[in-house]
């Protein structure tokens, strides 16, 4: 779509009331990028009782038939889970010399029930100016993106300075085959790149209008750590000081009042001081201290009053199970509790343990690992390099604004891009996709994304790809 059909395309579908917003006439990229969502969205590819294989299957039948060659198309599948293959397509440029471009997305989807949601949420449903479905926000919009743009590049005869990597993978909202990860393990080669784009950032809206557009260059690493006491137990007839519950509860209070210190990367450095502009004059006064400071308590103070701000700041662990007792008649042998820490990519999980046990401060109780998982604590954040900034920058200016910031953010969440920074390739969240960060209902009843976020996108991922992969072809 050139700029010029593309800016009478935002402004004739923005300029309707929200609630009347239906797709306009689609061009055949357009109604190529909505067949494929529809298919994918209405494969369940849960880990539970769906199948990504499925959805890969079909994904690759349409390769073939765009005439990638067999050898480019690849379906790697762990030995012992059938259901939970990856979809790996090489689009190749002029110099093989040059190392590609990764477009990673995932297939799979977090669970939902049809009693849960007004509509089925296996079905893409389109009204009031919503795609509605599982998997239509995180991650089956930019998944069929991805594809819809390859086959139109290959139908359209375009090559690329450099060659595109596509990988759509299994699990990245949990199970036991998270497919970067067995990727990065097993095909490194196959998946190897100069950088990533994945999904991660996105666009903010605000009161309906563009706000600002985020890079997530940087994640929190997720680790559940379980604090255990134990006790000889007994009679409750005859209680002691000595309980295994009051043991973990103290040490559970000393961590409910401790906060970890402030520890800035170049992105949350970032991300505050761009931020400061956006917010009021004293959270934005705070925002641009302690990026001078990051020792400053109070500006942390009043940063902190959001949580979603206070978490950027720092590495937190959060209790959030508990367990203990056999018998309402007998004394606690044991007691435990899962904490689920939020590591700041730059520490190590060592050194929140050893925080953790100077907080706690009491020998009976003893912390462990909750879950035998390969996650791995202080990858760098990706660089905030100009070969990447400044297309994503120059196009949303052109697109939605001159005056839109785009602005890095460390996510406090997590996705597949942890796997890849940890094996050294730079990741950026990135999708041109915008949204009411008030309404986010990803892995929630009703998912949904706006139908014209989901149109721009594609035009912005459409330029965005382009652009990285022939940096001195594209204008």
């Amino acid at each position: 779509m050139s700029p010029i059909k593309l800016a009478v395309f935002v402004v004739a579908i923005a300029a309707m009331p929200l609630g009347a917003q239906q797709s306009p006439t689609l061009d055949a990229n357009q109604k190529l990028a909505r067949e494929v969502y529809k298919e994918i969205i209405e494969i369940n590819t849960t880990d539970s009782v769906g199948s990504v294989t499925k959805a890969v299957k079909v994904l690759e039948k349409r390769f073939r038939a765009a005439g990638f060659p067999a050898k480019d198309i690849q379906v790697l599948t762990p030995p012992d889970k059938p259901t939970k293959a990856n979809l790996v397509v090489r689009y190749h440029g002029r110099n093989p010399q040059a190392k590609p471009i990764m477009l990673l997305a995932h297939l799979d989807v977090v669970a939902a029930l049809r009693t849960d949601w007004t509509i089925d949420p296996f079905v893409l449903t389109e009204k009031d100016g919503y795609f509605y479905g599982r998997g239509s926000s995180d991650d089956k919009a930019m998944a069929s993106i991805f594809v819809a743009n390859l086959l139109r590049d290959k139908k359209e005869g375009w090559v690329p300075e450099r060659d595109i990597i596509l990988a759509l993978t299994s699990d990245e909202e949990g199970g036991n085959a998270n497919g970067v990860d067995w990727l990065i393990r097993n095909h490194k080669n196959v998946i190897d790149a100069a950088f990533a784009l994945n999904e991660g950032g996105g666009g903010s809206l605000r009161n309906g209008t563009y706000f600002f557009n985020s890079v997530q260059a940087a994640e929190k690493v997720p680790v559940n750590l379980t604090l255990t006491a134990t006790n000889r137990g007994g009679h409750s007839s005859v209680p002691r000081p000595d309980n295994a519950i009051y043991t973990l509860t103290d040490g559970l209070s000393k961590l409910a009042r401790f906060r970890f210190p402030v520890m800035l990367n170049e992105v949350s450095r970032t991300f505050f001081e761009r931020t400061a502009a956006l917010e009021t004059p004293d959270v934005g006064a705070a925002m641009r201290a302690i990026v001078a400071n990051e020792k400053d308590s109070a500006a942390a103070a009043v940063i902190s009053r959001d949580p979603r701000y206070a978490s950027m700041l720092r590495t937190t662990c959060v209790a959030t199970r508990l367990a203990g007792g056999h018998a309402y008649n007998a004394l606690p042998q044991t007691a435990s509790a899962n904490v689920n820490c939020r590591i700041v990519p730059t520490q190590s999980t060592d050194d929140v343990v050893a925080t953790l046990n100077r907080v706690v401060a009491d020998t009976g109780v003893h912390i462990t690992s909750t879950l035998d998982k390969t996650e791995k604590t202080g990858a760098k954040p990706s660089a905030l390099v100009a070969e990447v900034m400044d297309p994503i920058t120059a196009i949303t200016h052109d697109m939605y604004g001159a005056n839109i910031p785009v602005i890095p953010v460390m996510s406090t969440g997590a996705t597949d891009g942890r796997f890849l920074r940890a094996a050294g390739i730079p990741t950026y969240g990135v999708s041109g996709l915008f949204g009411d960060p008030l309404d986010v209902r990803a892995h929630g009843r009703d998912e949904r994304i706006l139908v014209k976020s989901y149109f721009e996108a594609h035009e912005f991922l459409h330029r965005l790809v382009r652009q990285l992969a022939s940096p001195k072809l594209t204008p």
